[in-house]
């Protein structure tokens, strides 16, 4: 299968969310492919408040199963949360569990006025009932796919090989 290019993905992305979010939106990526995906949008959209960033590797359900990520990065939300428009971001939405993870995580730091999903990706596959409002691309993949950044620090998609 054949990828559009990501950079036509992300712009395309940021070109639907932008008439729908109000100028107080804080965005709030999922490390580590949503963070990278989060700066690209936040600076696309040219938004002034601040960007926050959460790990959810303590909130996966499935946590005993899969042990800890090798990399976990501390989160980072230098904003108020209570009353907060937030902006979600993750790069690929499959089951909905890292994005469950991320709203429980999120309600931890208080009690948002809303929150939206963006991401890069939906590859179907839902095992909770999650959607996202804005997707880039939306794909019926049996396969996995990463984001990746590339030795420029550009974002790629990339299909892993079975």
């Amino acid at each position: 299968m054949e990828l559009p290019q990501t950079r036509e993905i992300v712009e395309k992305l940021a070109k639907e969310i932008r008439p729908a979010l109000s100028a107080e939106v804080f965005i709030v990526g999922i490390h580590t492919g949503g963070a990278w995906l989060a700066e690209e949008l936040h600076d696309m959209l040219g938004l002034s408040t601040p960007l926050g960033t959460l790990d959810i590797s303590f909130y996966r359900d499935d946590f005993e199963r899969i042990g800890l990520h090798p990399e976990v990065k501390p989160s980072d939300i230098p904003f108020d949360v209570d009353g907060a428009d937030i902006l979600l971001v993750d790069d690929v939405l499959y089951t909905g569990r890292t994005v469950r993870a991320a709203i429980n995580e999120l309600f931890d730091y208080g009690r948002p006025a809303s929150i939206r999903l963006a991401v890069l990706v939906d590859r179907g596959g839902r095992e909770l009932p999650i959607e996202a409002g804005f997707a880039g691309i939306r794909l019926d993949l049996r396969e996995q796919i990463d984001l990746l950044k590339n030795e420029k620090g550009e974002l790629e998609l990339r299909l892993r090989p079975k």
